[in-house]
């Protein structure tokens, strides 16, 4: 630690000792009127990013960085111990379908998160899509994946250079080879198979004019339903709202795979809308349903988590801000109709699931992270038993299985996957990363500070177990 901290100050003496000379940077006369208020912006003109003066600004601004930096010997030691602690294998949340289990993986300093499969529980894992492979510079990107409910194909999409814009592609899982499926101009999608795995809904946007920047003003997005081994031009237009342009939709579908779930949101509001088409036959899913509007007030954030026929379960925080579960009558879905489930505690909720038959709800209890578990009719069943303090970043799971993935983290321990048996209460590791730190040393501490107002903080002292 002493020698870290050297290094930390040797470095920062060397940058306070050298003398830069910056590149000039031009201030124009611009001034913008803001109702009425004159505001002086003088670096407006580097906001064209491809003119020739502000690419020779860049260009010596790096110039004098990366010369500044090479002379600092500190800087080989400082990156060579970054490097270590940065190196290690990581993994990415799994989920399952149709036995196959899906995650991602990186050996530590990939440019890209690789999507291995398991396809069996004793099996070897396997690549199924490296995005690595794609470009040479590493900036091709794997964006949504979603596998159909038999686990034969995986949805997935691609995006290059940073860019929003993905295309969508399938690919057999078994082989290992994409079909012929290519689908355009998506955006702020996800992915969402019917329950006959014979196609999946997305949202995209019309396609852009040849020519034209794909950087314009973002409007009038669809959902749209694709069946495998389709041209994009021959699927389905399933929902839209031309009437509010501006507005997104993310759809998704029910376990049971009955209803088209459909989000709406405004771009000024973080409430949000909730509608459902009913598919009728999960198994023969018809599109020409009407479009119910179960929740249009956009008065709270709702959030579909679960269905028993008639009855929808939805998270919210419609006059609970903390956040709670309630069942909604499709026939009668009126506030005053609404029946509380799991009623709002004292814990921020982060995210309510249904898995294996129950609901489990992530929340936040002095600052570390809490599972609790519960039956259909709310009925506590407990708390899933986590490491010691500190944050679950996400959860995965299936409706018909009591096998759930959670992913853990703390002051003193790097990401690590845990399988949990619902029905058993055991956990096991499923991925653990190994760090080039040795955690043992130290140990992490919850302690309460009173502010001058006497409210009592939390407050996490992390040090060597060793120290007085």
């Amino acid at each position: 630690m002493r020698k870290l901290l050297w290094v930390a100050l040797a470095f920062a003496g060397s940058v306070a000792a050298a003398a830069w000379n910056y590149p000039a940077a031009r201030r124009s006369d611009h001034v913008d009127d803001y109702h009425g208020v004159n505001v002086a912006d003088p670096y407006r003109w580097m906001e064209d990013i491809d003119s020739p003066e502000t690419q020779a600004w860049i260009t010596a601004e790096r110039k004098l960085t990366n010369e500044t930096l090479a002379e600092m010997p500190e800087r080989n030691v400082i990156r060579a111990r970054l490097k270590a602690l940065w190196n290690f294998p990581h993994f990415g949340l799994p989920f399952k379908e149709g036995g196959h289990t899906f995650f991602t993986k990186n050996d530590g300093l990939q440019n890209q998160a690789v999507l291995c499969v398991q396809d069996e529980a004793a099996s070897e894992p396997r690549v199924l899509i490296d995005p690595n492979a794609l470009a040479s510079d590493g900036t091709v990107a794997l964006g949504v994946t979603a596998a159909s409910r038999d686990g034969k194909w995986l949805a997935y999409s691609l995006k290059a250079a940073g860019s929003d814009w993905e295309e969508l592609f399938v690919r057999d899982v078994a082989s290992g080879k994409d079909a012929s499926d290519r689908i355009r101009w998506v955006k702020f999608s996800n992915i969402a198979w019917t329950r006959d795995s014979r196609g999946f809904f997305y949202g995209r946007f019309p396609e852009v004019a040849k020519g034209d920047k794909l950087f314009g003003k973002l409007s009038h997005q669809q959902i749209y339903y694709h069946a495998l081994g389709t041209a994009q031009s021959a699927d389905r237009l399933v929902f839209e709202l031309p009437e509010h342009p501006e507005w997104l939709t993310e759809a998704s579908v029910s376990d049971d795979g009955r209803f088209l779930i459909l989000a709406i949101a405004q771009p000024s509001l973080t409430q949000n809308a909730l509608y459902y088409c009913d598919l009728g036959d999960p198994m023969h899913p018809a599109f020409g349903g009407p479009v119910v509007k179960l929740l249009d007030a956009f008065d709270a954030n709702y959030r579909y988590v679960h269905n028993d026929g008639k009855t929808f379960f939805v998270e919210t925080n419609a006059n609970a801000p903390r956040g709670k579960i309630v069942a909604i009558d499709r026939q009668s879905p009126a506030p005053a109709n609404w029946r509380t489930i799991v009623p709002e505690s004292a814990d921020n909720t982060d995210a309510a699931n249904f898995f294996g038959g129950r609901f489990v709800v992530t929340s936040m209890h002095e600052v570390k992270s809490r599972l609790a578990v519960f039956a259909v009719d709310g009925k506590p069943l407990g708390e899933i038993p986590l490491p010691g303090i500190g944050a679950v970043t996400g959860v995965s799971g299936r409706d018909d299985e009591p096998e759930l993935f959670l992913d853990f983290s703390s002051f003193l321990s790097a990401p690590t996957i845990f399988r949990h048996d619902l029905a058993t209460g055991r956990n096991d590791v499923f991925q653990r990363a190994k760090v080039d730190f040795d955690a043992a040393r130290y140990t992490t501490e919850q302690v309460w500070v009173v502010s001058k107002d006497g409210t009592k903080l939390p407050m996490f002292v992390t040090h060597r177990k060793d120290l007085v």
